[in-house]
C-alpha cells in the first residue's frame, strides 16, 4: 500500500479568490488511492474522455476508487491497475452567489423629443449570478475553457448592456430626466433580459440594480438651475421655510436672526401688495386720502361773518342781522 499511496493524487480546489465559476483540475492520471475533497459552496463533475460521468455535491472527503468510481456513469467496473491509473478530469464548480460592479464604457445616447442626437447618459450598477445548471455550464464552457471567472461573466454583460438600457428606456417611455426614479423598473427588465441569455450557459442573474445614472454637465446644471426657479417662484412659501428652520434652530441663533430678515421682506412685500391692490380698485380715492389724511367734515361756524355776533348752534340766520349763514 505505500508503494500506491505515494503516487497518490488529493483531487481537491482551494480557489485563489471567489470570482472564479469553475476550474478544472487536470493530470495525467488518477492514481490508486487517491481521494476526492469537495469544500463548501462546490460541486465537483467527473469527465471521462469530455464527457460528463458524475457530479458530486456533497461536501467532504471521498475515497475515488470505492467512494467515486461505483457512481461514475461508464466507469462501475473500472478497476486500478498496478501501473495505471483513471485518465479523467474533475471540474470544480463555484455554487456560491457572486456579485458584480458594472458600468457603461461610453456615453449612451438614449432617443429623446428635441435631441437629435438623443440624450448622452452613462449609468452604474452591480449584479448577481451564480451557477444554476452544471451540466450545461460543463459543456457550453468548460470544455473548451481550463477557467471561467466572473470577469468572462461580465464582459458577457457588458456586450449587451447598452442596447438593454436604450431598450427599457426608450421603448417603455421613461422620462429622461428622472430616470432614477424609474431605476428599479428599468432594472428588473434588464435582468430578465440577461438571465434569459446567461441561462444558455448554466448560470442565472439572480439581481440588477442601477445605482445611478448621470448626466451631461450643461443638462445638470440647466436642471439645477430650474430647481432653484422652482424653490424661490414662491415667496410667501420660502419665507415660511426659513421661519420654519429658524424656529427649530434657536430664534438667539444666526439662522434665526436670518430668518426675522426673511420674515421682514415678506411683511414688507405683502404689505406693497395689498397697498397696490388698493390703488388698483380706487386710484382717486387713495390718493385724496394720501394728499390730507387727517380731514374731517365741517361742523358749522360760531360767529356771523357779517356782523361778528355769536351763533347759537343750529342756527341758519344771524339773530343779531339777519344774515343768512354758510
Amino acid at each position: 500500500m505505500g508503494l500506491f499511496n505515494q503516487f497518490a493524487n488529493v483531487v481537491e480546489w482551494e480557489p485563489a479568490n471567489e470570482n472564479i465559476l469553475f476550474w478544472k483540475w487536470k493530470n495525467e492520471e488518477i492514481k490508486k488511492g487517491s481521494r476526492l475533497i469537495v469544500r463548501p459552496g462546490q460541486d465537483a463533475i467527473f469527465l471521462y474522455n469530455g464527457r460528463v460521468e458524475g457530479i458530486f455535491r456533497d461536501e467532504g472527503s471521498y475515497d475515488i476508487e470505492s467512494q467515486i468510481i461505483p457512481f461514475l456513469s461508464t466507469l462501475k467496473g473500472f478497476k486500478f491497475g498496478f501501473n495505471s491509473g483513471l485518465r479523467a478530469e474533475v471540474v470544480f464548480v463555484n455554487t456560491r452567489e457572486i456579485t458584480e460592479k458594472w458600468g457603461t464604457k461610453n456615453a449612451i445616447n438614449i432617443p429623446a423629443p428635441g435631441l437629435p442626437g438623443g440624450m448622452p447618459i452613462r449609468s452604474f450598477g452591480t449584479f448577481s449570478c451564480r451557477v444554476s445548471d452544471e451540466q450545461i455550464l460543463t459543456d457550453k464552457v468548460a470544455g473548451i475553457q481550463d477557467m471561467f471567472t466572473m470577469d468572462d461573466v461580465k464582459s458577457r454583460v457588458i456586450s449587451k448592456l447598452d442596447q438593454l438600457l436604450m431598450k427599457h428606456i426608450a421603448t417603455e417611455g421613461k422620462d429622461m430626466f428622472h430616470l432614477q426614479a424609474y431605476a428599479g423598473d428599468i432594472a428588473r427588465g434588464i435582468q430578465s433580459d440577461l438571465d434569459y441569455e446567461l441561462v444558455k450557459i448554466g448560470i442565472t442573474v439572480t439581481d440588477f440594480a442601477i445605482s445611478s445614472v448621470s448626466y451631461p454637465d450643461e443638462i445638470q446644471k440647466m436642471a439645477e438651475k430650474a430647481a432653484s426657479q422652482s424653490m424661490v417662484s414662491d415667496v410667501n412659501k420660502y419665507t415660511q421655510m426659513a421661519m420654519a428652520d429658524a424656529l427649530s434652530n434657536g430664534g438667539n441663533s444666526a439662522a434665526g436672526a436670518s430668518a426675522a430678515n426673511m420674515a421682514g421682506i415678506g411683511m414688507g412685500m405683502a404689505m406693497g401688495q395689498q397697498m397696490a391692490g388698493q390703488m388698483m380698485q380706487n386710484p382717486q380715492g387713495f390718493g385724496a386720502a394720501q394728499q390730507n389724511p387727517q380731514a374731517a367734515p365741517v361742523t358749522g361756524a360760531k360767529f356771523c361773518s357779517n356782523c361778528g355776533s355769536p351763533i347759537e348752534p343750529g342756527a341758519k340766520f344771524c339773530s343779531n342781522c339777519g344774515n343768512k349763514l354758510q
